[in-house]
């Protein structure tokens, strides 16, 4: 068993060197450099200096090794362990997120520097010949990895297409070279774990080679391995026998607690200098003191190596066993995300904007599909030097083969080409400013995020930005012919989640490719665009946005009001507003501008089934569908459809629009308004 789980840890230190992303140590910002060192230095200092003042009278020399050996595990910040931690917690890509794993992966390389030095100077003067030999040996070896083995991987990722898997010839001879840099390590009196995370650590993370070893071992690793090597540590433990040792318990528990404080407190002063809440910087300095499964791996090899007892020994892992336990729930209660929510106080939709006003609007894509339609759709809101477009583009991945999140801004055409290999999908935005330098400006972006955290960099930036619309692709993709091709449930998750938390009104693009087919931006073909108006919030947005592209001489809109035929005696508040937003919209008195192409159709309706024939028959007609969302809102003039909705997500009209039984190709925005906190509640 032992052997088995020494495997896996191995194997295990391999990944994670793999998910590092070792640079962002290097373009660190100074408050991550700072506080990544002080967390390094803060504990050993703290623990030299409370093992002088406990210090007995001629004390042992493998007393004093023992104690600089719990001094290195307590000031040791774990880059793999933190990121774990961030992770579980769903806290990966927040400000705090992205400062503690940059601050861990200074803190990780400084440590491993630090070890060497100790290591090195405490042999250099019994023999300076072999302390020599064993530098150069290191040397060499960090050469070979760095200028040998990963440009052979690089070329592996240049040969690999784009888009396909890396061939199972090249993960397997990865992961043999991964295994003999650990056996050579080993065979050089070292730990075979730092061979291996050596050799990950010159992986280039990410797709396709990055993420395909991930993907082929890190189940298997984390599942069965780890399992194995915690259990086989922690039986190995004999509390009893350290328990009987009173004047040992007594040090341990003092040693533990004030470098445990050591590490905790400059790291909480130091993100609460700058502008940090203080529960936000406490947690922070929590999540920098926690140790896990690396701490535990250090303290068993100190201890097959009989460098500590087993007093010490178990000591230590009961220390780290209860610091994996307190931690995490201590960061919960102090700092958690799903109470930050995004709802504004402030205003931020269409309805409230001048006509005049500039047009805030985030574009978020994910394949080069999405990029034609979401351009087109812009083109139509009728963006002019007087009302003009800023349209902020982000670009969403998902996170793979890496720990850290990746946010690049691409300031302009020429930096983001050398920067990143990311703009294929920008540039068509940077062309269309191009094409209305005068009425669009575009600014892009790239976030490479986890996909059950993406939702959270898509509100924070249509904070940030202030933008009044956010566009999302639809998670169905259809074939030219009208046949569904793709389905992607990640996208549907996250445009659930971006429905449930947006900041500002959002819009769903269902595109079936008759908008790329029929038009193409600034051209002068005419396009006809339907809007189903059926009353309340999201209805009367939707209807805003239709306005607006109603202002375009090529837009052709008509506004098809279903009302039901038994209530126009009854009165509410939210009747009072549709009629409002209708008026201009009948009389079509030159309000919305001259020369704006409207057509207003009045239908009654009794029941749902009426509806679908009424949608059914118009559905061909147009280019473009707007519809509001309309979520929970119950109607007569849908009573029974939501019992049959494929996608609830998008409101009853939104999913009939959506269902693969409407036989059409018409393209469908489904529009909701800005949810707004109630202040007289607060």
């Amino acid at each position: 068993m032992d052997t088995a789980s020494l495997f896996g840890f191995t194997l295990f230190f391999f990944l994670t060197g793999v998910k590092m992303d070792i640079k962002s140590a290097f373009r660190t910002t100074k408050r991550s450099l700072g506080i990544g060192i002080v967390s390094l230095l803060s504990p050993i200092l703290v623990g030299a200096a409370v093992h002088e003042t406990l210090r007995q009278p001629n004390e042992p020399e493998h007393i004093r090794t023992e104690r600089l050996v719990g001094t290195l595990i307590e000031a040791l910040t774990s880059f793999s362990v933190i990121a774990c931690l961030l992770a579980e917690l769903k806290i990966l890509n927040t400000e705090l997120g992205r400062l503690a794993l940059s601050s861990a992966a200074v803190g990780d390389l400084s440590t491993l520097f630090l070890v060497r030095i100790i290591t090195f100077s405490r042999h250099i003067s019994s023999s300076p010949f072999s302390v020599l030999v064993r530098g150069v040996i290191t040397c060499c070896f960090v050469a070979l990895i760095f200028f040998v083995f990963r440009p052979l991987m690089y070329w592996v990722i240049k040969r690999t297409p784009n888009g396909e898997p890396v061939a199972e010839v090249y993960i397997t001879a990865t992961t043999m070279a991964a295994v003999g840099c650990a056996v050579l390590t080993h065979w050089t009196d070292r730990s075979p774990l730092i061979g291996a995370f050596l050799f990950g650590l010159a992986v280039p993370d990410g797709p396709p080679l990055g993420s395909a070893l991930i993907d082929k071992f890190e189940c298997f690793t984390s599942g069965l391995f780890l399992s194995v090597y915690v259990t086989s540590s922690t039986m190995r433990i004999r509390l009893q026998k350290w328990l009987s040792d009173p004047s040992h318990v007594k040090f341990s528990t003092i040693f533990a607690i004030a470098t445990f404080f050591a590490k905790l407190i400059p790291c909480c002063i130091g993100s609460f200098l700058n502008f940090m809440p203080f529960r936000d910087a406490l947690a922070f300095g929590l999540i920098m003191s926690s140790k896990g499964i690396v701490q535990l791996s250090h303290i068993c090899t100190f201890r097959d190596n009989k460098i500590i007892s087993q007093k010490v020994f178990t000591a230590m892992i009961f220390c780290v066993l209860a610091n994996a336990t307190i931690v995490p729930l201590l960061v919960r209660f102090l700092y958690d995300p799903n109470s930050r929510k995004y709802r504004s106080y402030e205003t931020r939709n269409l309805m409230h904007l001048k006509l005049d006003a500039e047009l805030r609007v985030l574009a978020c894509v994910h394949t080069p599909d999405n990029v034609p339609a979401m351009i087109y759709l812009l083109d139509l809101s009728c963006p002019t030097k007087e009302s003009p477009n800023v349209v902020y583009v982000l670009h969403l991945i998902e996170l793979r083969g890496r720990n850290s999140p990746v946010f690049i801004a691409h300031h302009n055409q020429e930096t983001s080409i050398a920067a990143s290999s990311f703009f294929e999908n920008i540039i068509p935005f940077f062309e269309y400013e191009g094409d209305n330098w005068d009425s669009v400006t575009v600014k892009a972006f790239t976030t490479i995020t986890p996909l059950k955290l993406m939702h959270d960099d898509i509100c924070t930036m249509a904070l940030d930005k202030q933008t009044s619309f956010i566009i999302l692709p639809f998670h169905r993709k259809w074939s030219i012919d009208g046949a569904l091709e793709e389905e992607n449930n990640a996208v549907k998750n996250l445009n659930c989640n971006m429905l449930d938390q947006a900041p500002c009104s959002i819009g769903i693009l269902i595109d079936r490719g008759r908008i790329q087919k029929l038009m193409k931006p600034s051209s002068s073909s005419s396009f006809s665009i339907g809007m189903l108006f059926l009353g309340r919030n999201d209805d009367r947005e939707a209807l805003t946005l239709a306005k607006r592209m109603a202002r375009d001489p090529r837009v052709k809109l008509t506004v098809i009001h279903l009302a039901y035929q038994d209530c126009k005696s009854v009165v509410y508040w939210d009747t009072m507003l549709d009629i409002e937003m209708l008026k201009d919209v009948k009389q079509n008195n030159g309000v919305l501008g001259n020369g704006c192409d409207i057509k207003y159709v009045e239908e009654v309706s009794n029941c749902g089934a009426q509806t679908i024939k009424l949608i059914r028959s118009i559905a061909n007609g147009y280019d473009l569908m707007i519809v509001g969302r309309r979520y929970g809102v119950e109607s007569i003039l849908l009573t029974g459809l939501s019992e049959w909705s494929e996608f609830p997500d998008l409101g009853v009209v939104g999913d009939l629009f959506a269902s693969m039984d409407l036989d059409s190709r018409v393209s469908v925005l489904v529009v909701q308004q800005q949810k707004c906190i109630n202040v007289n509640r607060h």
